[in-house]
This record gives C-alpha cells, sequence and structure tokens, in this order.
C-alpha cells in the first residue's frame, strides 16, 4: 500500500528536477571561409574588437601579399568565444616574426572572458615556437599582458583620436587657429572632394607622395582588395581643384561611430593649395554627416613630420603600447624608417624613378609588417 501511495505523490508531484547541464569545453579553431559571417558578428558585438579584427583582412593580406595567415578563434556550445588573427612574415632583410596583421594598427586576442585568451595566447605562444619566430607582436591602445614580464613594450608608435559632432561650424572652430586658416584657404581656392569607385586617382597621389619619403609603394592590388573586401566601410576620397587638377586623396574606413583616414597622399600641387588640410577637413564633414563621432587620424611615429601635422590639428597623442614576446630574437625589432641604419636606402629610393620605385616597392614592403 505504502508503494501505491509513494508512487501517486510522485505523480502528483512532477519529474524530479535534472540536474544543471554543464557547458560544454572551449575549443581551439582555425578559420574557415564558411565560417567567415560567424567570425564578423563576434567581431562587430565584443566591445574590445576593432576594424582590424574582421575576417577580410585573410584574404586581403594573403591575395595581396601572399603572406601566411592563422585566424584563429575559440568555441563553445556552438558560439565564438574569442578570436585572434595572426601572420607569419619571414624576411632575410627584416627577420622572421608572427603577429597581428601586417600594415594594421590594431590586433591581438579579443575574448568574452578570461579563459578563451588565455586558449588563444596558448595557441599563438605554440605557433611561435612551431615556426621558430624570432617574436611575437599584439598591437592594441593598450597592453594585453601589463604585469607580465615576458612580454616587452617600446615607445614608437602614438595615435591621434578626438570626437567630433554633427556641426561643421563647431568642428572646424575646434581646430587650432593656424590649421584652420590652411584648411580655409583650401575653401577659397574652390577644392572638393569626391568618392571615387576605383583606387586609380588614389594610388597616383599615394605613390607621388610615398615616393618623396623615399618610402616603398604598396601594390596597388592591394587597395583594390581593401576596396572590393570592405565595401561602403572603406571609401576612397579625392580631393581635385576647379578644373579637375588631382591634388590629394584617402582611403578611410568606417568603424561603428568612427572614421579612420588610413592611407592618403598629395600631389606636388597639394602643397601650394594646402590640398592635405582641405583633404582631412572635407574627410571630416562627411564622417559628421555620416553620423561618425570620432575621428581617428591614425598612428603615428614619434619625431616624424605626419606625428606634427596631427598634432597641429589639436589633436592629443596616446601612446600605442604594442607587445612583443621573444623567442629567437635577443632584442626588439626596430623596423622602421627611423632606424639610422635604413637612412642611406631611404636617400637612394627617393632618387629611383617614380616608375621603377612602383614596380619594386612591392616586392620590398611585404616584408615589413
Amino acid at each position: 500500500m505504502n508503494s501505491i501511495i509513494e508512487a501517486a505523490q510522485a505523480k502528483r508531484a512532477g519529474p524530479a528536477p535534472s540536474a544543471p547541464v554543464a557547458p560544454a569545453p572551449l575549443t581551439l579553431h582555425l578559420l574557415q571561409r564558411a565560417d567567415y559571417p560567424r567570425w564578423d558578428a563576434f567581431v562587430r558585438a565584443c566591445p574590445e574588437a576593432t576594424f582590424f579584427h574582421l575576417s577580410g583582412w585573410q584574404s586581403v593580406i594573403e591575395q595581396s601579399f601572399g603572406i601566411k595567415t592563422f585566424f584563429y578563434y575559440v568555441e563553445q556550445d556552438g558560439q565564438i568565444q574569442g578570436v585572434l588573427p595572426l601572420a607569419e612574415i619571414k624576411s632575410r632583410l627584416f627577420g622572421h616574426s608572427l603577429g597581428a596583421m601586417p600594415f594594421c594598427v590594431y590586433g591581438g586576442p579579443v575574448a568574452t572572458g578570461p579563459e578563451a585568451r588565455a586558449m588563444l595566447d596558448g595557441a599563438a605562444h605554440e605557433l611561435a615556437q612551431k615556426l621558430g619566430v624570432g617574436h611575437l607582436e599584439y598591437r592594441g591602445m593598450a597592453r594585453f599582458h601589463p604585469e607580465d614580464p615576458a612580454w616587452h613594450s617600446k615607445e614608437l608608435y602614438v595615435t591621434f583620436r578626438k570626437e567630433i559632432t554633427g556641426d561643421d561650424e563647431a568642428n572646424m572652430n575646434a581646430i587650432p587657429r593656424k590649421q584652420r586658416a590652411m584648411v580655409r584657404k583650401g575653401i577659397k581656392l574652390g577644392l572638393r572632394g569626391e568618392v571615387d569607385a576605383n583606387v586609380d586617382r588614389m594610388f597616383d597621389a599615394y605613390a607621388r607622395s610615398v615616393h618623396r619619403l623615399g618610402t616603398p609603394v604598396f601594390p596597388k592590388k592591394y587597395f583594390a582588395l581593401l576596396q572590393q573586401t570592405f565595401g561602403d566601410e572603406c571609401e576612397v576620397r579625392t580631393i581635385v581643384t576647379d578644373d579637375n587638377r588631382l591634388v590629394a586623396a584617402v582611403l578611410s574606413f568606417y568603424w561603428r561611430d568612427e572614421v579612420v583616414p588610413y592611407y592618403g597622399g598629395g600631389t606636388d600641387l597639394a602643397r601650394e593649395v594646402a590640398g592635405n588640410d582641405f583633404m582631412y577637413w572635407n574627410l571630416m564633414q562627411a564622417a559628421a554627416a555620416r553620423g561618425c563621432r570620432l575621428f581617428d587620424f591614425g598612428r603615428s611615429k614619434l619625431g616624424t613630420g605626419a606625428y606634427d601635422f596631427k598634432k597641429n590639428w589639436g589633436f592629443t597623442a596616446q601612446h600605442l603600447p604594442y607587445e612583443y614576446k621573444l623567442y629567437g630574437a635577443d632584442a626588439l625589432p626596430d623596423n622602421n624608417p627611423l632606424n639610422p641604419k635604413y637612412q642611406l636606402f631611404i636617400k637612394m629610393w627617393k632618387k629611383l624613378p617614380l616608375p621603377l620605385a612602383n614596380f619594386m616597392g612591392p616586392y620590398i614592403v611585404r616584408n615589413l609588417g
């Protein structure tokens, strides 16, 4: 009888509560093309992620430069929990390294929690050892491992970021007086900005500009792939005179509420008509109208003309504490134009005919990163 009563009571009470299901373990994967949408959905939702974490950089870097990439992600219960894009650069002249995407100002592990980030860190460490690189590099606006003595940092790059409003007059008045006068000069001379559907004019202005600086040029294919891959988030803006002469051009990225002028250059005419000054003002106007509220002037090296130019716009420099973990190397990398050992190369490069420099440049720049 008791068993019958107990059974009836159990039936009325319903099934016993089940034990909570433990979450699945974190698993590490390499990105496949079919997973690009999932990867990008995570990047766009993750506050720490940047434009340079998007999956499109994998095809852009591999197709433009033939550089090997490794896009790691951590997954749990079918959901991406963290990502880390890496690339290997192997050069007799500039060394052997693994790190954030070449030619990208930001990059490193971004994740929803410390366990996922640690798994990504571990994958990078194992890959660095397997490849036998000299060093591993992460790039961010803050240090990823501020208390780990195995990771080193140095002061080389700064970034310039400033809030803008939807009011052109307020944005103009925020520019220091001398720089504002240069902007107004371009306006009075009738300069105008045009958005291009290709990179032809932009490449012409950019190639001339970097040649004057003694710097190897990127391949034109690279800029075309950026525009093709990122669509509306990659704009090519060209500045011309009232009689359609090319003055300057800039390729910019749009990310969330930010605009990032990334590659730009001017012709010889730009100096006469304050073309570069007008170009960035014209971009600021267009970005503000598009809803952007942050103007990211990008990184510059300390002690360069680009650094001084951006400071003259009233932007405050913010140190970029890039991190390096040494493996085969015994010193931090120093592959930049300020290194005295490259000064002779720079002087010689300036003397090359422009067509020759444009032909040779892509073979050299792919090793710089």
